[in-house]
């Protein structure tokens, strides 16, 4: 396995010596879980919910927000793009120019970045100030983004690395299941200020869970080796992830962000929160089965995934009003798509080898884009075609994703993913 980032032969020996140390004595299985550091693969988990909820919770409390800062909603809407902005302008630059860091020292920063933005959020009556605050929480997203799925891999044993992401990774499902909801609740009952005042608050016991118990490593040496963002793009493997991820995020994000006009279109317009918990709740299935099968099944969920989410897409175009079609559609669809997050980090990690950090760094990036553009082309898809015109889309999109990760075998997405079995 090629080092995340470089390390010394001593430090590299004595992680794996500590990690495989840990489980032995016992069962393969109980050998293996205890080959993982909860403690701190949780917190990286908490880190993510921060990211996941952070960049989408204006949604949900858009209309005090805009009446608290005298601007129209469609304006007010724009902290959420803003956000998204600011992760895809800033992940690769920063990430090349931070790549000597300490590892523990930048998820740090980037956590403090969070903690200033949020709280900056929380007091301020400004409009440009938020947006400026919104864009800072952007920069510090695309930062621990880039950080979170290398660091799990680093403070794993190689066997266990796929289980450490999807661990480390799990923030996300939950902050989508039950996060958004649960601030959106928070805003209408306590005020939208009091609940940015809150997550302040959880970033700040992040910070401290990460001093605590989050192990370091160095970050790149600067000499001629240092991946740069070109350089990396030619790595076998590395550019059939990165479109899969630019393509599959664009076609989730287009469904997704309108799921709601078009649960409205149906008659269920009342069910969103409902169907949004149940897609949730299918995504932490996803996120536990990939977590299992990862490292040796990598092409095949990653194939699987794509399939389900298609045959959602086809479900729901063909719903018609019927509540029954639209539960087993959401359900398939998150258990498409609630690991995909995992893989497309732990294959885009496992193509990039020693450059891993930077194609982590052009992931986010892509990932940020994606989500933003699928905003754009959802809202130009409803205003010209209807809401009814979104699902299709989503099986336009899926069908070139299927053909490069069928067709990237031998890199990208290996039927056996080396030095795993």
């Amino acid at each position: 396995m090629r080092n995340h980032t470089e390390q010394s032969p001593e430090q590299s020996t004595d992680a794996r010596t500590k990690a495989a140390g840990a489980g032995a004595g016992a069962g393969a299985h109980g050998a293996e879980d205890r080959g993982l550091p909860l403690a701190p693969l949780l917190a990286l988990a908490t880190a993510a919910f921060i990211t996941s909820l952070t960049e989408t919770l204006p949604a949900g409390v858009l209309p005090a927000m805009s009446r608290d800062l005298d601007v129209g909603e469609s304006t007010m809407g724009q902290s959420v793009t803003i956000y998204a902005i600011g992760t895809a302008l800033t992940a690769i630059p920063l990430s090349a120019a931070t790549a000597g860091w300490r590892r523990k020292r930048l998820l740090l920063t980037a956590m403090a970045g969070f903690a200033l933005a949020h709280t900056v959020t929380a007091v301020s009556g400004n409009f440009p100030l938020t947006m400026a605050a919104r864009f800072v929480a952007g920069v510090a997203a695309g930062l621990a983004w880039a950080l979170l799925a290398g660091y799990a891999r680093r403070m794993a044993p190689v066997a266990l690395q796929g289980r450490a992401i999807a661990i480390a990774m799990t923030g996300i499902p939950v902050a989508l299941a039950l996060g958004v909801p649960a601030g959106t609740f928070l805003g209408e009952a306590l005020g939208w200020r009091v609940t940015f005042s809150l997550i302040t608050a959880v970033t700040l016991a992040v910070i401290g869970w990460i001093v605590a118990t989050m192990p370091d490593y160095p970050g790149q040496r600067r000499d001629g080796r240092t991946a740069t963002t070109p350089r990396t793009l030619t790595i076998p493997g590395v550019a059939p992830v990165l479109f899969v991820t630019l393509v599959f995020v664009l076609a989730h994000t287009i469904l997704y962000t309108y799921i709601a006009a078009f649960l409205d279109r149906l008659g269920m317009g009342g069910s969103t929160g409902l169907v949004l918990l149940v897609f949730g709740a299918a995504s932490m299935v996803s996120i536990w089965i990939v977590g299992i099968h990862i490292n040796r099944r990598l092409r095949a969920l990653t194939l699987a995934g794509v399939v389900l989410v298609a045959a959602a897409s086809a479900l729901l175009a063909m719903a018609s009003g019927s509540p029954v079609l639209v539960y087993a559609a959401v359900t398939l669809w998150g258990l498409g798509w609630g690991g995909a997050p995992t893989l497309l980090q732990t294959a885009v990690g496992d193509a990039g080898g020693e450059a891993a950090d930077a194609a982590q760094a052009v992931l986010v990036t892509l990932w940020n884009a994606a989500m933003a553009g699928g905003g754009v082309v959802g809202g130009i898809l409803l205003g010209l075609l209807g809401s009814g015109s979104l699902p299709w889309s989503v099986l336009a999109l899926l069908l070139p994703v299927l053909i490069v990760v069928t067709g990237a075998r031998a890199h990208g997405f290996p039927a056996r993913r080396a030095g795993r079995e």
